[in-house]
């Protein structure tokens, strides 16, 4: 990673730079002081000989793929996958060819049991990022084989603030939030403004706790339908 990776774009959009339109609402936070120290902080892990997930110019591909304004669905993730070959910036997501992880097969169980379609082997989900669903982890990077090792080093603030902005700037948006840490991420969104869906994690320790027939795939597009917009397409 080079210090470039976590400078604001130009006009003229390079991979790893933030989206323009993100740029306009929440740049600012490039310029304070706890992203100065994050930066900082990935410096020494890559001068450290770490390995960290996604590659530096997928860390802001959630943004990249949807745009501010053609948000209409965030799902909120926690980390990036930490295995080699998985992350690649949009939250649950795998590059095509990459093994299903487990959460993500549990993702297109439920999505298979509430709108009956199949899904399949392929877990690249850009296709639903490009119809408006930001796939958002709290946080941006971690190290190879440590979950949560980026963690409480300025990520969750800087994200924080995308999903600040998108509850105050935006309405009629859907908020999904899976587990109690998502949960937690969304305790600042307006339910007045926009729809708010919780459940439990689709991972395998608590999918049958909640997750499974939730029909919260459906509820997306009932809601998106009712306020004259396009359903989300979910199969790949």
């Amino acid at each position: 990673m080079t210090l470039s990776l976590l400078h604001t774009a130009s006009d003229t959009e390079k991979p790893g730079q933030l989206h323009a339109s993100w740029q306009a609402v929440i740049g600012q936070e490039f310029h304070q002081p706890y992203m100065q120290a994050l930066r900082a902080f990935l410096q020494q892990e890559k001068a450290a000989g770490k390995t960290l997930f996604p590659p530096g110019p997928l860390i802001f591909n959630a943004f990249n793929q949807t745009p501010f304004e053609q948000v209409r669905v965030v799902i909120i993730g926690q980390d990036p996958y930490h295995g080699p070959g998985q992350a690649h910036g949009l939250s649950f997501s795998v590059p095509s060819g990459v093994a299903l992880p487990p959460s993500l097969r549990n993702i297109f169980k439920e999505i298979e049991t509430d709108l009956g379609i199949r899904m399949g082997e392929r877990g690249d989900l850009t296709p639903w990022a490009r119809q408006g669903v930001l796939l958002l982890n709290a946080t941006l990077t971690v190290p190879l084989g440590q979950a949560g090792g980026h963690q409480n080093q300025g990520w969750e603030r800087f994200t924080d603030a995308a999903i600040a902005a998108l509850n105050q700037r935006r309405e009629g948006l859907v908020f999904v939030l899976w587990g109690s840490y998502a949960q937690k991420k969304g305790a600042m969104i307006d339910p007045n403004k926009h729809l708010i869906l919780s459940s439990v994690h689709p991972s395998p320790l608590s999918a049958h706790r909640g997750f499974f027939g939730n029909h919260q795939f459906s509820r997306i597009n009932q809601y998106l339908t009712a306020r004259g917009e396009a359903p989300i397409n979910w199969q790949l």
